[in-house]
């Protein structure tokens, strides 16, 4: 075996160790799209509470037959992006082509491009992922420091820190309800 041929079978046998690993970190539901797995994700605290940080997705009035709501623990005992907080709870999100991590258009495929919306005119509407979506059907995105209530977050989920304790919803709101979290 050549030096290049063995630096080659090297790289291949540690990308392949990688892969093997990484696959045992979440597994796909039968949407395809990745769930929590509860034995590296969950941590309670003795009073049922989250010791790590909670990330709640909620469709609210919307209805869809493929309805991503949960509340998921991430544990996690040190500082965490909400993008990853989100990802490591297995729910998976979209943004716009204008604000690609600003923004939520959705969550696990919700809403389809194909599901009607109320429009601002009254007129229906089909999210496209394009832009901003309508202040009528949109996903909010909220977060509860530890200890504290629920606020509209100030930040995408790109550049919202979570602490441990913390909790953060992505809310699906239509015509203005639900106006906040309800837990």
């Amino acid at each position: 075996m050549t030096p290049k041929t063995r630096t080659l079978a090297l790289s291949l046998s540690a990308a392949a160790a990688l892969v093997l690993a990484l696959s045992g970190c979440t597994s796909t539901g039968s949407s395809g799209s990745p769930t929590a797995d509860p034995s590296s994700t969950a941590t309670e605290a003795s009073d049922g509470s989250c010791a790590g940080v909670t990330v709640i997705v909620d469709t609210g009035d919307l209805e869809v037959d493929d309805d991503p709501s949960g509340t998921t623990c991430v544990d996690t005992d040190e500082k965490i992006i909400g993008t990853d907080a989100v990802a490591a709870a297995g729910f998976e999100t979209e943004g716009t082509v204008t604000y690609p991590d600003d923004i939520v258009c959705r969550v696990d495929g919700v809403p389809a491009e194909a599901t009607e919306l109320p429009g601002a005119d009254g007129a229906a509407y089909f999210e496209t992922c394009a832009d901003m979506p309508p202040a009528t059907a949109y996903w909010g995105l909220w977060v509860k420091p530890a200890d504290g209530t629920w606020d509209y977050a100030q930040t995408g989920l790109s550049g919202l820190e979570l602490n441990p304790g913390d909790s953060v919803e992505l809310l699906f709101t239509v015509n203005g309800e639900p106006a906040a979290p309800t837990s």
